[in-house]
């Protein structure tokens, strides 16, 4: 992304992947690691493409690095992707990850 401002909407083709809110009132630029979370996580090629060419990767990273909602395939994945190490990345750190597989055991 070459100082693009990042979109002020999703997608439609993408609403499927938030289909717990109003996707249409979704306004990426006020919660970029909302989306960027979701769409990693939940989305389809398709969508990381979308991702990428809509958020600097340093917004990207920094979603990795501190959301937790991500599944582990799918944090793993991503870690390895960026070259983040696992101790940077809240996901794996505790509590989080004794309560996760508390609630969560699989």
């Amino acid at each position: 992304m070459a100082n693009e401002p990042i979109p002020t909407t999703i997608p439609p083709e993408l609403h499927r992947f938030f289909w717990d809110i109003d996707a249409d009132k979704l306004n990426p630029g006020e919660h970029p690691l909302y989306v960027i979370n979701r769409l990693l996580d939940k989305g389809d090629v398709q969508a990381v493409r979308w991702v990428r060419k809509s958020f600097p990767e340093e917004i990207i990273i920094e979603t990795i690095r501190t959301r937790r909602d991500f599944s582990p395939k799918t944090i793993s994945f991503w870690i390895q992707y960026y070259s983040i190490p696992r101790e940077e990345v809240r996901w794996f750190q505790e509590p989080f990850r004794s309560l996760r597989k508390q609630l969560w055991p699989y």
